[in-house]
């Protein structure tokens, strides 16, 4: 009997022990996760929406802003969360932050813009007296804009516009003049998603068809999937459209690997600049890449929630000085278009005329200048 109970305790131990490893190892480098770090700083935590090498230029961002306003000094630190790309992983991570004495701000990116389950957590948040706010993604601001205080990202009507205007430029230099194109995204239902799809459709105009939108919930191996059973559906298509930044990567695998023959046929426009995609249009499999910005993401929320904690006006103002009119919750941050070289179709002129100095266009080479200037392997 003894050395039956001694076995079974020893079988609890191993059981509680592999427990606790397997906790240890789900938080691993990732503070934000824990309910308190046991530090007198108080946290402001970043959490995006998926797991993605975008992400690392807004940990950057993030960083640096941590550096050049010592944050530290202000009794604070900035942590970095990442999301599994769902929006259960997203409303687990806000319930476990709201448990937390020490968060004081939270940025969030929405996996979907009308998840009335996060909205609620971000409205809990809120009451405790935590500030939240939004970056690259928003939720639906008709309905939920109480959610957050403020959005710092890109303006994505905007973007979907500066694709759409590059798409075009470069069909009718192919002379296409009509067509039918297919978007690829995580979901269909975030903001930042609808916003480009639609705007890139407005300026595209009736001549050519969006023929579909195809949503891989986020994950890589069904990123693949969906360029590949598109091209099978639509053998036709004039453009590839990649809206979310791991979609370039996954249109450039399949189209090298299954449609090298058929390139020429069709035009491939994307968002983002991946380590993937870069090489994607370094190796002539991108036309066109319309670019955020989300090292200043990074570090505009970090200084923004910063403000918010010491009520800091002035630097809340400078980020915000329409506050109180309509969209002045909005700091657009920027865009970039990229192209290969100077001898792309796609010309500078036509982006000054139509969006002046909110988008710069750079050719590949410069645009990695700018990468190499700030230590990003991608943005």
């Amino acid at each position: 009997m003894k050395r039956i109970l001694n076995f079974s305790c020893g079988i609890l131990c191993l059981a509680l022990a592999a427990i606790a490893a397997s906790g240890c190892n789900s938080t691993e480098g990732d503070k934000s996760v824990k309910p308190d770090s046991g530090k007198s700083l108080k946290r402001v935590v970043l959490l995006i929406n998926n797991p993605s090498p975008y992400w690392e230029t807004a940990r950057a961002g993030m960083n640096a802003a941590s550096k050049d306003l010592k944050l530290a000094d202000a009794g604070l630190e900035a942590v970095f969360q990442a999301n599994d790309g769902t929006t259960t992983g997203q409303l687990e991570r806000l319930r476990q932050l709201s448990t937390a004495a020490d968060v004081v701000g939270v940025c969030v990116s929405a996996v979907e813009a009308d998840n009335l389950a996060v909205v609620e957590e971000l409205r809990n948040l809120r009451k405790k007296g935590v500030h939240v706010i939004c970056f690259d993604s928003d939720f639906n601001r008709a309905k939920y804009r109480d959610a957050r205080e403020y959005y710092i990202g890109t303006d994505n009507i905007q973007a979907g516009r500066a694709l759409g205007l590059a798409a075009k430029q470069l069909l009718e230099a192919r002379k296409v003049d009509h067509g039918d194109y297919i978007d690829f995204v995580g979901y269909v239902g975030a903001q930042n998603a609808m916003e480009r799809m639609d705007g890139f459709k407005e300026t595209m105009g009736s001549a050519y068809s969006e023929v579909g939108r195809m949503e891989d919930g986020g994950a890589r191996p069904k990123a693949h999937e969906t360029v590949r059973s598109a091209l099978l559906a639509h053998p036709d298509l004039v453009d590839l459209v990649g809206i979310w930044s791991y979609n370039a990567p996954a249109i450039c695998d399949v189209v090298e690997q299954d449609y090298a023959a058929k390139r020429k046929q069709f035009t491939i426009t994307t968002f983002d600049a991946e380590p993937g995609a870069i090489a994607g249009i370094g190796n002539g499999l991108i036309d066109v890449m319309v670019v955020q910005d989300p090292f200043d993401m990074g570090y505009q929320a970090t200084r923004l929630l910063k403000a918010l904690h010491e009520n800091d006006q002035a630097v809340v103002k400078e980020l915000f000085p329409n506050a109180g009119k309509p969209d002045g919750d909005l700091h657009d941050t920027g865009l970039k278009v990229v192209v290969p070289d100077d001898k792309s179709p796609v010309t500078a002129d036509l982006f000054k005329a139509k969006f002046g100095d909110t988008v710069k266009f750079m050719t590949l080479p410069d645009f990695q200048e700018w990468l190499k200037k700030y230590g990003l392997t991608g943005s």
